[in-house]
């Protein structure tokens, strides 16, 4: 039973970050008709965000100090954030929470980058073939990726989490088993919380107010919607800025789990479209159902037991799913009728 509660644990953990990236991918696809293969892209610079503010908050004043020496007899150098010499210990409670305070942040670079790219770029693609799409968007992915690499370099980041939640969390003793039977990561149990609020909010905000019933009845008709009037292509670039959004902050939170490198993107664009496909294109429930569903298989493939019997299977399990899930309802597990059937 533990060994069961910590892979359910790392398959919602894992399954969190698809969610939020499918999520994203689907309200694009959902509202314009677009597969964006640059959305991984989005991911990482969500995550760069962290990275830059992190940068910004330790930047320091290096001075020297005569009465303490090194090794060489040179005087040592004391390197103090500048941060720290304006605001004392408040300083570095803002650098200890860097990453949380990495959201405040990515919120208007992400919706200012997905503006753009859907105004500058992807507009002029909305009736062109998906394998157009494809490879504008990801020949774009790959110019970003470059970029980062070039600014940033080669080489992962890392990004601390804050020390409050540094340790890991004895949730065995939660649910009544004997003391650290199951502890587990307590920032990967913030990720999970963060996700399920975003994905939350995101269902909301498209099912409760106005501006979320024009732009669901412009996924299910676009040309209604404009012949009433409704400008729905300004609709449709805020949602594309949205979509932006929620793949920054996944980023950003997920950087003290996965420390931030240039090629992170990649990683999980496949992974996460390998998740929409499953859950049905243009269904965003769908989407978030198929990425807790297969990061939890994922979980359980991961096990030595089940490696040991069927090696490499936890890195093939995902596709093996799609593979089975396509062939018996190509449109996907919730995709709507017509849907990548043809």
């Amino acid at each position: 039973m533990d060994a069961f509660l910590l892979q359910v644990l790392n398959g919602l953990d894992k399954g969190g970050a698809y969610a939020l990236i499918a999520l994203g991918l689907t309200l694009v696809f959902g509202t314009l008709g677009v597969v964006n293969f640059a959305h991984g892209a989005l991911f990482m610079l969500g995550a760069f965000c962290a990275v830059t503010l992190q940068s910004l908050l330790t930047l320091e004043r290096v001075t020297l100090d005569p009465e303490k020496l090194t090794a060489w007899g040179t005087p040592m150098e004391i390197r103090t954030p500048y941060i720290v010499e304006w605001f004392g210990d408040f300083g570095m409670t803002l650098i200890d929470w860097s990453v949380p305070l990495a959201i405040l942040l990515a919120v208007p670079i992400m919706l200012l980058l997905g503006v753009v790219m859907e105004r500058g770029l992807i507009r002029h693609f909305y009736k062109r073939l998906h394998a157009d799409q494809i490879l504008v968007t990801f020949g774009l992915a790959i110019v970003v990726q470059e970029i980062v690499k070039a600014q940033f370099g080669a080489n992962p980041i890392p990004q601390p989490a804050p020390a409050l939640f540094a340790g890991s969390a004895d949730i065995g003793l939660w649910l009544g088993f004997a003391e650290n039977a199951v502890v587990y990561p307590w920032w990967r149990i913030i990720y999970l919380l963060f996700a399920g609020v975003v994905i939350t909010s995101v269902f909301a905000f498209l099912q409760f107010t106005t501006f979320g019933m024009v732009v669901r009845a412009g996924m299910a008709d676009r040309e209604t919607v404009g012949l009433l009037g409704i400008d729905i292509d300004r609709r449709f670039t805020i949602v594309f800025g949205m979509a932006a959004v929620v793949a920054g902050l996944a980023g950003v939170m997920y950087t003290p789990v996965l420390s931030p490198d240039y090629h992170m993107g990649m990683d999980f664009l496949v992974l996460s479209f390998v998740v929409v496909v499953v859950g049905g294109m243009g269904s965003l429930g769908g989407a978030v159902a198929a990425g807790f569903l297969l990061g939890i298989l994922q979980s359980f493939a991961s096990m030595n037991e089940v490696k040991s019997l069927l090696p490499g299977i936890d890195q093939v399990v995902i596709y093996l799913i799609a593979v089975v899930v396509l062939l018996v309802r190509p449109r996907g597990l919730f995709g709507r009728k017509g849907v990548m059937e043809s």
